[in-house]
């Protein structure tokens, strides 16, 4: 009953990611294609890292795959990186006035800067850690 249980737990918890990185990848496209916000390169960057995910833990929740954990945690990671580096450009003048030309719309540009710190580097971000978190508790769960 115990591993029925478990293996529920990780089903659902890999459902709950590719949910993040569904709504991180609808609304990459919503700001875009919607609101017409052009996206500097570090926002393509980070969208190159995102779709992927939404796609990847599609399958894996079809197939009840829990091993594509270990597939899928470093394009999180990766993309979390980019998300930070991008996110202190933006709210770390040191950082965003080094950090050189970055295409027709600057990085350090902010779109959206809801309640003085949420911007949409910010929001990537907290969706890459977020799968980033469930694939590690995926992988330590199944190997135990």
């Amino acid at each position: 009953m115990e591993e029925k249980n478990q293996k529920q737990k990780i089903e659902n918890l890999m459902f709950i990611s590719w949910a993040i990185a569904f709504i991180g990848t609808i609304g990459s496209l919503y700001f875009s294609e919607v609101r017409h916000y052009i996206p500097c390169e570090l926002c393509w960057v980070q969208r190159i890292f995102m779709y992927p995910l939404a796609i990847t833990l599609a399958i894996a929740v079809i197939r009840k795959d829990a091993k594509q954990a270990v597939y899928t945690l470093p394009l999180s990671l990766l993309g979390a990186g980019f998300s930070l580096y991008h996110y202190l450009q933006q709210k770390i003048p040191v950082i965003g006035e080094n950090s050189g030309a970055c295409g027709i719309i600057p990085c350090t540009h902010q779109y959206i800067n809801w309640l003085g710190f949420i911007t949409i580097p910010f929001l990537a971000f907290m969706a890459f850690i977020s799968i980033s978190l469930i694939m590690v508790w995926i992988i330590k769960t199944t190997k135990e």
